[in-house]
């Protein structure tokens, strides 16, 4: 009787145990640094360029954003890449 009533308890316990001790360490490379980087200064944002899709131009303007802060204190920096159609010169 008395395990009847400890054995939820235990499974429970169990599983938190189990869950709580699984830590994923954050890991902040990329095989691209065109796309991110981590820490110093703000890279230099690339000019608009466009290109010639047929019937129609792309116009393409990358932008560097701070995208928060690893756990040592060092900028996280992202590419964001914005596309619009735009009239063929």
């Amino acid at each position: 009787m008395p395990l009847r009533r400890c054995l939820p308890v235990l499974l429970v316990t169990a599983l938190v145990a189990g869950c709580a001790s699984s830590t994923i360490a954050p890991r902040y490379t990329t095989e691209n640094p065109d796309v991110m980087r981590i820490g110093g200064e703000r890279p230099a944002n690339a000019d608009p360029r466009t290109e010639n899709a047929g019937s129609f131009c792309l116009e393409t303007t990358e932008r560097w954003n701070e995208h928060g802060r690893t756990p040592d204190g060092q900028t996280l920096w992202a590419k964001d890449t914005l596309r619009r159609v735009v009239p063929c010169q």
